[in-house]
This record gives structure tokens, sequence and C-alpha cells, in this order.
């Protein structure tokens, strides 16, 4: 796979974004544009906590299941998850059964309630100030940043778990507070 490809439809998009149905619509029309509601946030950190050891094409097409599991991401309802909550989403064939994986996604959710200003607010502040440029290719996306290590450090600091620095800096590309669309690729943000 390149790093841009063009598509049957004469985009030329990052390499990735090409590769399946499901990833051309994620690249498309959600990776890397700006998500700044409190749920929204939540969704995705823990998607992406759902992904780790994954491919994520699996969360991805396992999304709809986890939005029915998980309340649809509601951060007041998901904190609000008990132990039955726990069997009843180790059951469910629909999502991924990793007990660590369910019990840190309703921490979050605590630990996102307990937030004064919001999710939103306190990851958005990881943001770069003076964002690069857009990468020329694969090879200079990086896995790990300064930003993505301080994330990473605050977040387990309010009580979050499975949110280390890769995984952070993947909800930072997803979110938009970075842009790792390569250059050439016809997203523009």
């Amino acid at each position: 796979m390149g790093d841009v490809v063009v598509g049957q439809d004469g985009l030329a998009r990052c390499g990735w974004g090409a590769s399946t149905p499901d990833y051309l619509e994620y690249h498309d029309t959600e990776w890397g544009r700006p998500v700044r509601d409190d749920n929204g946030l939540y969704e995705r950190m823990t998607l992406e906590a759902f992904q780790s050891g994954l491919s994520w094409i699996t969360i991805l097409r396992k999304r709809p299941s986890f939005r029915a599991a998980f309340a649809g991401f509601e951060i007041e309802k998901v904190a609000a998850f008990g132990e039955p909550d726990v069997d009843r989403l180790l059951a469910d064939a629909g999502i991924v059964r990793n007990r660590a994986k369910i019990e840190a996604a309703i921490a979050n959710a605590r630990a996102a309630a307990e937030l004064p200003d919001g999710i939103a607010t306190l990851l958005w502040s990881f943001a770069p100030t003076d964002p690069r440029p857009r990468p020329a290719d694969f090879t200079a996306v990086p896995a790990v940043t300064p930003e993505s290590k301080a994330m990473a450090k605050e977040l387990k600091r309010r009580g979050f778990r499975f949110v280390g620095p890769t995984t952070a800096y993947a909800l930072m590309q997803a979110t938009g507070m970075v842009n790792d669309h390569v250059r050439g690729c016809f997203v523009e943000l």
C-alpha cells in the first residue's frame, strides 16, 4: 500500500484509507476531523483503548455493537455501570470481551464524569499549539509525541486507564488534535 493512492472516484487519499470500504468511509468522513464534545471524545478514547493489540478494522466493524453495549458512550450512563454490566459486556459477542478493557472503559467514564470542565477541555489542552506540517509520508508519522506522553501522564494521574502515550497519540490523530493526513491526500483540515 502506498502513502497516497487514487481511488476509483479519482480522489487521492492516504493509502490505508482506500484499503477497505469501511476504512474509506472512516478516512473520508471522520478520521482527523475535530471532535470537541465530551461524549464523542470518550467514545474515541474507549475505542482506541479497545483497539490496543488488535487491528483498527476489527474495532471499526464492531463500533455499532460497542455503541449499543456502552449506552451510546454517554459518560454519565457508563459511569453508573456496575458488576452486572461488566458481566453483560463480557457475554456480548458483538464487542471485544476483555475484562481489563471493559473495566477500564467504566473507570474512564467515572474519571471523565469527575472532570470539572469536561474531558474535551482536558484532552484539547494537549493539542500542539504550533502544529507541524502534514507528513510527507507514513514514515514521518510518529507513534508518540511529547504531547501524547504528557496527555497519557495526566490521564493516568486522574485515574484513567488503558490510555498510554501511543493510544493517546492515536486519539489525537482520530479527533483532529493533529493532522496526519499525508501530503497529497484530498482531505484538507
